[in-house]
């Protein structure tokens, strides 16, 4: 897959540095790529693979709930020598044990909800890698359009060039102009040919981006269709963004498994209770090897508290509060992020519409500009060098509008991409979503008993409660929006 794809990007670059045309090829839409890329993408199928990974965790997280088994067997054999003679031992056994922890003080009920906590953090991740991926897509496919337009520009302004070159050169050998009028239309020309290859060279470059990012070669592409739900007020992009972008949804979780994990450190101070049992056997002979010589069977159960750890314990309750707190200032900084980024998303919104409003009146007024100075050029009232002026000023803002008109749309998909809107099932609603949670439902009960829920609910019995970092009394930082500016300072 990977050399059909690299022969048709140097296909497509060898046409375009030849001037060949390409061959027609089936007409491509925006949501043909975002499918394409959708579905084979590398950086989004990798993410997907490690948010799987990351759902393996509540398997382990579960596993305490669930007693552990082992069976061990051993064989000896022992030579002793002494001056009396030599004396030879031989001895045997297997054995199998069972523990079950009964309670923990809260510390595998509470290491569950902090997996938890961290799995919905990585599909946020996944969600804001997925809205990324897609932006990439709609830049490209907006850049391919936008090269593709500009070589088309660039191909007639040289065939209008080397028209007027010819006309130069015939009216200068009928002594109508100078030889210095038709060296400006040679200029000209060759400057358009130097533009025109240059802009097939772009066009190459973001059809191989194009290629890397959806995962093949662009065809013919349709014209790009309206974006949906881009807001026309920037409190509204603001509010939306701060709500459901993903980076800050993330943060958010991540802030709850940090108060987790801090009540996790504070059930360090609890007791817990254990039972286990074994039954086994021993021989003296290893060659009869029957076990049920003498056999053993134990049971009991313990009860484990912690008198004194040396500081241990109060120093992992306050590295997890500092965590806590480390992960409630991400969510402001995450917010900061938002905010920055809709502002500009939104300002250059603004700037690519008036842009191409004004690009639109400057391609109208150079296109009456350009005609009439040809037809005044034709009795003699405009020069060669006015011709040519008034033509590189029309294919300047036709080149300008495009630009704008690209610019516009990307500046779109940016603002959605900031708000955590830019979502597949609103550019392509029909297509399959990859849904994180199905595997997340598949795998966390692997290995699970009937009684798991009975020891999770009997370990969440007097366990530390999870308290929110800014009603901790022990929280050292105190951060909170207050305006328009984040205040941070030291508890009293």
């Amino acid at each position: 897959m990977f050399n059909r794809t690299r022969a048709l990007i140097s296909l497509a670059a060898l046409a375009l540095g030849s001037g060949l045309a390409m061959p027609a090829l089936a007409q491509d839409t925006l949501p043909d790529a975002i499918r394409m890329a959708y579905r084979t993408n590398p950086t989004l199928l990798g993410q997907r693979a490690n948010q799987r990974a990351l759902d393996e965790s509540i398997v382990q997280a579960r596993s305490g709930l669930r007693p552990s088994i082992d069976v061990s067997a051993s064989a000896n054999y022992t030579q002793v020598e002494t001056p009396a003679g030599t004396t030879e031992t031989e001895s045997g056994g297997a054995s199998i044990g069972l523990s079950q922890t009964l309670y923990s003080g809260g510390r595998i009920s509470l290491g569950i909800t902090a997996t938890e906590a961290n799995i919905l953090a990585g599909r946020e991740d996944l969600r804001s890698v997925e809205q990324q991926v897609l932006a990439t897509v709609i830049q490209v496919y907006a850049d391919v359009l936008r090269d593709e337009e500009i070589v088309r520009i660039r191909q007639e302004n040289l065939t209008v060039l080397q028209r007027q070159l010819d006309e130069a050169s015939a009216r200068f050998e009928v002594g109508e102009i100078t030889r210095t009028d038709v060296a400006q239309a040679e200029a000209r020309l060759a400057q358009s040919e130097a533009d025109l290859a240059n802009s097939q060279a772009q066009l190459s470059v973001s059809r191989a981006s194009y290629a890397a990012i959806v995962g093949q070669t662009p065809g013919r592409l349709a014209p790009l269709p309206p974006l949906p739900g881009v807001p026309d007020d920037f409190d509204v992009a603001l509010d939306i963004g701060l709500a459901e972008n993903p980076n800050v949804r993330a943060a958010e979780y991540a802030l709850a498994a940090a108060e987790a994990n801090v009540a996790l450190a504070r059930a360090e101070y609890l007791p817990s209770v254990r039972v286990s049992a074994s039954y086994g056997g021993s021989t003296n002979e290893l060659s009869s090897f029957d076990l049920a010589d003498r056999t053993t069977f134990q049971a009991g159960a313990t009860l484990s508290v912690p008198l004194f750890t040396g500081g241990l314990n109060q120093s992992r309750v306050s590295q997890a509060l500092e965590r806590a707190n480390a992960a409630q200032i991400q969510i402001e900084g995450q917010r900061r992020t938002v905010l920055q980024s809709i502002s500009s998303s939104y300002a250059q919104l603004i700037s690519a519409r008036s842009s191409l409003r004004a690009g639109e009146e400057a391609v109208r007024a150079a296109t009456v500009a350009a005609e009439g100075v040809r037809q005044e050029a034709q009795v003699g009232l405009r020069t060669t060098l006015d011709v040519l002026n008034g033509e590189l000023e029309l294919r300047s803002a036709q080149v300008a509008l495009v630009t704008a008109r690209r610019n516009e749309y990307v500046a779109m998909a940016q603002l959605l991409l900031a708000m955590g809107r830019l979502d597949v099932t609103v550019l392509v609603p029909a297509e399959d979503v990859y849904d994180p949670s199905v595997n997340y439902e598949r795998v966390r009960n692997r290995g699970g008993l009937p009684w798991d829920g009975v020891i999770e609910a009997i370990d969440r019995i007097a366990a530390p409660q999870i308290v929110p970092a800014n009603d901790a009394e022990d929280a050292p930082i105190d951060t909170q929006l207050k305006g328009d500016t984040i205040q941070t300072a030291p508890r009293n």
